[in-house]
């Protein structure tokens, strides 16, 4: 992936993408996303800016939220406020020692460790919100290794019976390959584990005499459950279908 095209912007672009943990296009909300539900108090990464083609963001996070700092390239050097780096490599060493500023809880924030590009990113996370538990202790071997299990989701459906064609509010939950319900949000144990990796099918449903109804087709039995509204059942729909493209690629 090319970026630029005179020869002084090429060697940008190689120096970029061999840092292994430059985003390219990711959005602002893409890269809270990924931060806040993968990373770690100090993760950051480096993306494309929309103030133009020299200009950058270096997205971190600080304890539950994600602060953006803008980054230029000028004259062949990286300005960041009154600071001036020859490389991004001297921009993170200073400041993994010194903090960038003081949150507004004033949290300092320093960068630890980077996000790395490769992992794989569903593009879905504009529209989905993420709601993974945040792991302690990891490296960024880990975050690579975890990264499948990025996309979690959690919430209340109504759910129709299986004999008795009642429909009940559920607490549904969302990880991995495994789309649990329980009767309420403080169930220790879930009434069915249904394994995505058996499910052929997720759409909308219109058989139904219900508005945002979603259906899951699986061998034995479809299900049918139904969101409180439209947006919310569009989130379902979007990451239900990402989760079932990964399985039909083997991950």
């Amino acid at each position: 992936m090319s970026v630029y095209s005179d020869a002084s912007s090429e060697d940008l672009g190689d120096e970029l993408q061999s840092l292994g943990w430059y985003h390219y296009d990711l959005s602002r909300h893409a890269a809270e996303a990924l931060l806040l539900s993968n990373g770690l108090d100090g993760s950051y990464l480096l993306r494309n800016s929309k103030e133009g083609p020299s200009c950058f963001a270096l997205s971190v996070r600080a304890k539950d939220s994600v602060k953006h700092f803008h980054v230029e390239r000028k004259d062949s050097v990286y300005k960041f406020g009154f600071n001036e780096f020859p490389t991004l490599q001297d921009f993170v060493s200073h400041f993994a020692n010194q903090p960038l500023l003081g949150s507004d809880t004033g949290t300092l924030i320093v960068l630890k460790s980077p996000y790395p590009w490769h992992v794989e990113e569903p593009s879905i996370y504009e529209s989905v919100r993420v709601h993974t538990a945040i792991k302690t202790g990891c490296t960024e071997n880990d975050l690579v290794v975890a990264a499948p299990a990025l996309g979690t989701k959690e919430g209340y459906l109504v759910k129709q019976g299986a004999i008795v064609k009642n429909w009940k509010l559920r607490w549904f939950t969302l990880n991995r390959y495994e789309l649990k319900y329980f009767k309420d949000k403080e169930s220790k144990e879930p009434i069915r584990t249904l394994d995505l990796r058996s499910c052929s099918a997720v759409q909308f449903d219109y058989s139904q005499d219900r508005v945002n109804c979603i259906c899951l087709v699986f061998p034995e039995r479809t299900f049918y459950f139904c969101a409180k509204t439209a947006v919310e059942a569009d989130e379902w729909i979007k990451i239900l279908r990402w989760k079932l493209s990964q399985t039909r690629k083997g991950r």
